[in-house]
């Protein structure tokens, strides 16, 4: 289909127009993180690295990072075995209610950030009596990273078939050998590009973890919120978003590549 040149131009203005409203905010927060004021005055009056020093030394900061990371990782292999497991029953499997369980495997993920972090907060402290800690923000996370493994497994399962694993077993192959030779290899990036996901979406959530994270247990978006008003901690809260960005912008760019270059 062939558009003019009036339309072609209205439709790069106006995806120029979206893309500066998304990332011009974010240029302006990197921008603060070397600024000299202590505020997150605009433009910068000068340029500086103490802020950047401030960060690196900041115990609270670096212990909320430690945090966010042990959290992503538990969560993330949690992820990954359970997603794995339901995407191989509800792909290989034909039972009775299938399509509503694949709905309420997926269902976490479109729900509203809130209303998870209400219900998981009942579910630990009314209904099953838990603490809130490390345990239930993990618990928490991973009820919704199950979704990217499950979904990126499931679509691979879709794409490749069986014929090759039914080719396998007909040569003798074992169950396990089948999988370890035949199977894994095709779902591998899948798997990978899954994790990525995962482990992005998990150290940057904040609302779920706000219900769900036990007194004395901070992770880096929470962090960033407790702080950001404080008296000369903004351009430290400026750096420590610079480096959420970089760390959700690696996983996402490796997981796009894996899944467009299978």
């Amino acid at each position: 289909m062939k558009i003019n040149a009036l339309s072609r131009s209205l439709l790069w203005l106006a995806t120029a127009a979206v893309l500066s409203f998304i990332y011009v905010p974010i240029f302006v927060v990197v921008a603060n993180s070397f600024s000299t004021s202590s505020t997150l005055a605009w433009p910068p009056p000068g340029f500086t690295l103490e802020w950047w020093g401030r960060a690196l030394t900041n115990e609270g900061a670096l212990a909320a990072v430690s945090t966010s990371i042990v959290v992503a990782v538990a969560s993330t292999i949690i992820a990954l075995l359970l997603g794995t497991a339901l995407s191989f029953a509800l792909h290989r499997f034909q039972f009775f209610g299938k399509s509503t369980v694949n709905l309420l495997v997926v269902l976490p993920i479109a729900l509203p950030g809130i209303v998870t972090g209400i219900a998981l907060n009942n579910a630990f402290r009314t209904m099953i009596g838990a603490q809130l800690g490390w345990g239930t923000i993990i618990v928490a996370h991973a009820t919704f990273c199950v979704v990217t493994v499950f979904n990126n497994v499931f679509a691979r399962l879709k794409r490749v078939g069986t014929s090759l694993e039914e080719a396998s077993s007909d040569l003798g192959a074992g169950v396990w050998t089948t999988f370890r030779l035949v199977t894994f290899p095709q779902i591998r990036s899948a798997l990978f590009a899954g994790g990525l996901l995962s482990f992005a979406l998990s150290f940057d959530e904040i609302i779920v973890t706000t219900f769900t994270a036990g007194n004395g247990v901070q992770t880096l978006p929470i962090f960033i919120l407790e702080n950001m008003f404080r008296p000369n901690q903004a351009p430290i809260v400026a750096v420590i978003a610079v480096v959420m960005i970089v760390i959700a912008i690696v996983p996402i760019y490796l997981a796009q590549r894996l899944t467009t270059k299978d």
